[in-house]
């Protein structure tokens, strides 16, 4: 019966991909006939001149620095707006303010950073603003989630011991819980933050700043060889940003 019923498993996602190319009406001819592989690798063949100009890099790294600070700030007003969504969240106020704060936070991380960043272009205006905006809110139903989930494993001995000594609940939390979240809070906020960088990259297409905004622009002008240089540098900035988030994690979260 269990070969059978894995058979029958691996029929059914055949039978699922088959009907999806019949759905899609997918043309593969398109892509891999009539010279369509050639003409992508004509044009990929473009990229590998980069544009090293003074000016074009000098660009780059403003572009750069404004992404990282975007990713940065966006994170960390996550990490304040998750922990305080997350208490809440957790069950720490009543099953009330538990309940509507797992709804705003699945509401929060249910829409995309991409969709956030077009709302917040039209608030903020053009730039870095609408980016930070549009990665903490995100960010925020994401990390608020673990974050309550972390609060409701975590042991509570420790804060009610302390509660016993007759401190208040903000000292029990500060001192007996949050020291023991500590790692795993971090962990979960370096780990948002490599994701940001990136995602940071790729909300310029919507006008929300950074190297984004330089790499939409690039292409729309059919420059090749700028575009390159841009996506070297957001290659060397994620790698960056990742090199220094396992070095934190070296130090505060596995030691």
């Amino acid at each position: 019966m269990r070969r059978l019923g894995n058979v029958a498993l691996l029929l059914a996602l055949l039978v699922a991909v088959v009907s999806s190319f019949a759905y899609l009406s997918l043309d593969l001819q398109a892509l891999f006939g009539d010279g369509g592989m050639g003409q992508m690798g004509v044009y990929a063949l473009r990229f590998f001149s980069p544009d090293l100009s003074p000016e074009h890099l000098r660009a780059v790294a403003t572009g750069a620095v404004e992404t990282l600070a975007m990713s940065g700030l966006g994170t960390l007003l996550a990490v304040v707006l998750g922990l305080l969504l997350a208490l809440p969240a957790a069950g720490r106020f009543g099953w009330p303010l538990q309940g509507a704060a797992r709804l705003l936070l699945n509401a929060l991380r249910a829409i995309p950073e991409l969709v956030w960043a077009a709302l917040t272009v039209l608030a903020a205006g053009l730039g870095p603003n609408a980016g930070t905006l549009a990665l903490a809110l995100h960010t925020s139903g994401v990390l608020g989630r673990l974050f309550a989930e972390a609060l409701e494993n975590a042991p509570p001995e420790p804060a009610a011991a302390i509660r016993l000594q007759g401190a208040s609940q903000v000292t029990a939390f500060c001192f007996g819980t949050l020291p023991n979240l500590w790692p795993q809070l971090l962990a979960y906020s370096l780990y948002r933050w490599e994701n940001n960088i990136r995602m940071a990259s790729v909300l310029g297409f919507v006008g929300a700043g950074g190297l984004g905004q330089m790499l939409y622009t690039t292409l729309s002008l059919f420059q090749e060889a700028r575009a390159s240089t841009v996506i070297i540098a957001m290659l060397v900035l994620v790698l960056l940003v990742d090199a220094l988030s396992e070095v934190l994690r070296q130090r505060f979260v596995r030691a």
